[in-house]
């Protein structure tokens, strides 16, 4: 299949979004959510849909990777009827001077980064049922370094939410963390055809 314009239908569980294609390597692209583009009431229903999946797994906590993963865990954990979450940090700041640490990278960035955890903020997931949630699982080294960091400091991780998953890369990324994700649906990735976009299965 080829597309021959510059955005693509999204079907984030029962929501539709037309999304931009982003090259974001040499004759690759990407459809690009961005979930403070959407407005609250979609991120609200889009979230409450995933909560649906995620409550048989009966977590205590939702953590997330900052920064687009932040309006899900809002919504997520309000959806769950829970009231705390934890935001892991990519950019330090002074409070994270002693914080646990795991590199990662990311298919829409550049640059190595490194995912930070409170340490005063451990007791939140140390021996708790966590669910790690984000926007997009792509590549999946930024699910795989965050599930990482969590274990670190000793959460149980039950499950894996996403708005979207992108492509298929990230399943061998998480290895047997794979079969945790819950999703409300896919996204292909793309390479350039003619003078359009056509669909690829990597």
């Amino acid at each position: 299949m080829t597309i021959h314009h510059d955005t693509y239908p999204a079907h984030v569980g029962s929501q539709v979004r037309d999304v931009p294609l982003i090259e974001v390597a040499e004759d690759v692209a990407i459809a690009l959510l961005i979930t403070s583009d959407h407005g609250v009431e979609f991120m609200a229903r889009a979230c409450a849909e995933l909560a649906e999946l995620l409550a048989p797994l009966e977590p205590e906590v939702v953590a997330t990777n900052a920064t687009l993963g932040l309006p899900v865990a809002i919504e997520v954990t309000r959806a769950l009827g829970l009231d705390d979450y934890l935001l892991l940090h990519k950019t330090p700041k002074i409070h994270l001077e002693d914080a646990f640490t795991e590199p990662l990278s990311s298919i829409t960035t550049d640059a190595q980064q490194m995912l930070r955890l409170d340490r005063a903020r451990q007791s939140v997931v140390q021996g708790r049922r966590v669910v790690l949630v984000d926007d997009v699982v792509s590549t999946g080294g930024t699910i795989a370094a965050g599930c990482r960091l969590l274990r670190s400091a000793g959460a149980d991780i039950v499950g894996i939410g996403a708005l979207l998953i992108e492509g298929t890369a990230w399943q061998q990324t998480l290895g047997s963390d794979a079969s945790r994700v819950r999703s409300l649906g896919s996204l292909p990735l793309f390479h350039p055809d003619g003078d359009g976009w056509a669909v690829t299965d990597d």
